[in-house]
């Protein structure tokens, strides 16, 4: 997606009725992967889990319950389908999702492929294992462009 919805820092939604931006700390700890019909598709700079966070392109919202019944279903389904093609893409044991918001206000889902043996396996990822690793130029850019394929997104926007 090209023009200010790609930028990553705001973007008007597909029927142009409101637009977001993103939380400064979503931004900060991810890289952008694309635009699914609902949400911005990130990737959590930390090399160690490969996780994604979905971020409904809406301006306000908070929690689940905050999207009407018809985008909460295009939510799930977009999060579901976005841990398939982690799973199959990362040949994970198991998939994480959940939608916490305890540090960021701003309503995203966390979408973690998790392995055995993982540095946090079996418990969870966020805020409990050791430090975050940074990627690899070759394994980030290989890893964006297949979630880009995977999940039939544009992975254009220049990534920081």
């Amino acid at each position: 997606m090209r023009g200010p919805a790609a930028a990553g820092t705001k973007a008007d939604n597909r029927n142009g009725a409101m637009s977001f931006e993103l939380h400064p700390r979503i931004k900060a700890d991810t890289f952008f992967v694309g635009d699914l019909p609902l949400c911005r598709v990130l990737l959590m700079r930390d090399a160690r889990f490969p996780w994604l966070s979905l971020v409904p392109r809406r301006a306000g919202l908070t929690e689940i319950h905050d999207l009407p019944a018809s985008e909460r279903a295009i939510l799930m389904e977009e999060a579901s389908g976005a841990g398939e093609k982690l799973k199959k893409l990362t040949a994970a044991k198991k998939i994480n999702i959940g939608a916490l918001g305890n540090i960021v206000p701003q309503l995203h889902v966390h979408v973690v492929a998790r392995f055995e043996g993982d540095e946090a396996w079996p418990g969870p990822v966020w805020g409990s294992a050791g430090q975050p690793e940074v990627y690899a130029p070759e394994k980030l850019r290989g890893l964006l462009a297949g979630l880009s394929r995977a999940l039939d997104v544009s992975g254009e926007e220049q990534n920081r």
